[in-house]
């Protein structure tokens, strides 16, 4: 359900919150990459006139830029990373950027996470005002790449979050942070990556050969904006609603998204065990680290596909689940949330704040 027609793929920034990502010094979407927007978010075409403007899908995107971690127009940019493309694996997108808070001891570290449907995205979407906040706090700052869908599965990607701590970790002291003071957070997939990473059980191997693997992948907290309650995408028809058959990109987009070779894997034993990896719900437990869930859409029926994956319902599932099992989470649904939210709840507990 997270697949994206490559036709709308090309869009400027200023429509990264609807899905897209785009080239930063890319020229306005074309008439026709705005009808395929539409095809998606038909409640964008405010005017109901059957053609999507410019200046319409900018106001239908307003609520969803939390999602994306998209800077607003007009500020500043972010400050320049102590260290740039520092690499975490061996895959090209394993990079991130890095900013070091001054101070004589190690500090916390904030992990910002992306959002861009698996698809696309980049760790340059990062807030300056985000990080001059956590620099002047005495806390540091990193900004993570992934792979994208057309080279891994869910299953991977979300360990390649996992990885990008497990580095953090193991060169601590070089970077001068406190190993045990690191927390994160992000939009959308950015929000469901935190969420897992959160929740999953410490994936340290301490056998292993690599020794970025043997480190601890466990946060002291997590913020999501806009995010999923699960990566399980058989339960969202029961989470969220039905989703439409006009909102897919392909009959086998659910298939396509574990990179399985037909509908019938998601019911073998290797197909569930993958589904169950990358179930949010299933893992969260008391031991987990505080939990901020944050969602700007509108607690209605969901009108298109920004509205479904996005829904104020994900957040909600996961708040349940959490009070079943006494893990702390706290919810903001509406205008009260959003970035600066969600920085103030991870600044208070890696700071030790009441």
């Amino acid at each position: 359900m997270f697949l994206i027609r490559a036709v709308v793929l090309g869009c400027v920034g200023c429509l990264a919150t609807l899905g897209l990502e785009a080239a930063p010094r890319a020229g306005a979407p074309s008439p026709e990459k705005l009808q395929a927007l539409l095809k998606l978010y038909p409640a964008a075409d405010a005017d109901r006139d059957g053609t999507l403007t410019l200046a319409e899908a900018q106001a239908y995107r307003k609520p969803l830029t939390a999602a994306r971690g998209t800077r607003a127009p007009g500020e500043q940019n972010a400050p320049d990373p102590t260290r740039r493309d520092v690499s975490y694996g061996a895959s090209a997108r394993h990079v991130f950027d890095f900013w070091q808070a001054s101070t004589n001891k190690p500090t916390p570290l904030v992990i910002f996470i992306h959002g861009g449907g698996f698809v696309g995205g980049d760790k340059s979407g990062v807030s300056a005002r985000a990080i001059r906040q956590c620099l002047d706090e005495g806390v540091s700052y990193a900004s993570i790449n992934y792979r994208f869908r057309k080279d891994a599965p869910i299953q991977d990607i979300l360990r390649d979050a996992a990885r990008a701590v497990q580095y953090l970790r193991l060169h601590a002291a070089e970077f001068g942070i406190d190993p045990a003071r690191i927390a994160c957070y992000g939009g959308s997939a950015g929000a469901g990556t935190s969420l897992w990473l959160a929740t999953r059980d410490d994936l340290a191997d301490p056998a292993s050969a690599d020794p970025v693997l043997r480190q601890s992948t466990r946060l002291l907290a997590a913020a999501c904006l806009n995010g999923q309650a699960t990566y399980d995408l058989t339960q969202w028809d029961a989470l969220v609603g039905p989703f439409r058959t006009e909102w897919k990109s392909g009959p086998d987009e659910e298939v396509q998204f574990y990179h399985f070779a037909s509908r019938g894997d998601l019911a073998t034993d290797a197909g569930r065990r993958v589904l169950a990896e990358c179930d949010m719900l299933r893992w969260v437990s008391k031991d987990d680290p505080p939990l901020f869930l944050s969602c700007s859409v509108a607690d209605a029926e969901p009108a298109d596909r920004g509205a479904y994956v996005h829904h104020p319902r994900h957040a909600k599932a996961v708040k349940a689940r959490c009070d079943t099992v006494g893990e702390p989470c706290d919810i903001a649904l509406g205008a009260g949330g959003g970035d600066q939210a969600a920085l103030s709840f991870l600044l208070r507990h890696l700071l030790g704040r009441s």
